[in-house]
C-alpha cells in the first residue's frame, strides 16, 4: 500500500530480459535501506526487490505488468518515480494507492498556470471499464506515474492535473511532454462503489 507521495526518482542503470520478464536495475539514495522482498512503487507500479548490489537494486516486471504500464518503454538513464510502502503509523498525505496500475494514458497538452503547469492526459474511452470504476471525477484523486494528484476538468477519457514547481522538480514530471506515455491508477474507492452498484 502506498500514498502517492514520491520519495525521489531512481535512475535506471541496466535492463536485462529473461524470456517474458524484464529485470530493471536502478539506483537511488535509499538503496542501502532496502531489503530483499520489499515492495517499492516504480512509476506507480508495485514491484518486489529481488537483488541488492552495492548502490543498485533489482526488480522484475512480468509480461502482464509490461503490457499494462509504461515500464516496457523506459530506457537506461531514465528517471523513475519511487516510493516505499506506507508505514501504518504515519499520516496519509496523498490517497490510498495500491501500486496496481490500471492502464496507460498519453500527455496531449501542457499549459502554463502562472508558475505551475497543467497537464492534460488522454486514455482510451471504454464504457465497460468506466462502468467498473475506471474513470476520473472533478476534485477526485488519480495516480499518474505513482504521483497522487487531484483531478481537474475530467471528460469521458481525459483529465487535467496541476503540477506545482516542487512536484515538477522532485518527480519525473519534469521529463513529461506531449506524447509521453504515463501510468494511471484510478481511485480504489470509485472502483469499490462501482462494484457495489453492480451487485
Amino acid at each position: 500500500m502506498f500514498s502517492g507521495i514520491i520519495e525521489e526518482f531512481a535512475t535506471l542503470v541496466d535492463i536485462k530480459r529473461d524470456r517474458e520478464n524484464i529485470d530493471f536495475t536502478l539506483t537511488c539514495s535509499f538503496t542501502d535501506e532496502l531489503s530483499i522482498d520489499q515492495s517499492v512503487a516504480h512509476n506507480g507500479v508495485c514491484l518486489t526487490v529481488v537483488k541488492i548490489e552495492g548502490k543498485n537494486y533489482v526488480v522484475t516486471a512480468m509480461k502482464e505488468t509490461l503490457d499494462r504500464t509504461n515500464l516496457g518503454l523506459i530506457k537506461v538513464g531514465d528517471k523513475v518515480n519511487v516510493e516505499r510502502s506506507m508505514l501504518m503509523n504515519g499520516r496519509l498525505d496523498g490517497h490510498i494507492v495500491q501500486g496496481h496500475v490500471d492502464q496507460t494514458a498519453k500527455c496531449v497538452k501542457m499549459e502554463d498556470a502562472g508558475g505551475s503547469t497543467y497537464f492534460t492526459f488522454e486514455y482510451p474511452e471504454n464504457r465497460e471499464m468506466a462502468r467498473r470504476g475506471y474513470f476520473t471525477v472533478d476534485k477526485g484523486s488519480v495516480t499518474v506515474n505513482g504521483v497522487s494528484l487531484t483531478v481537474c476538468n475530467p471528460t469521458a477519457n481525459t483529465f487535467q492535473v496541476a503540477i506545482i514547481p516542487y512536484t515538477m522538480e522532485h518527480t519525473n514530471f519534469q521529463d513529461i511532454k506531449v506524447g509521453t506515455v504515463v501510468n494511471l491508477e484510478f481511485d480504489i474507492l470509485g472502483k469499490y462503489i462501482a462494484r457495489l452498484q453492480q451487485l
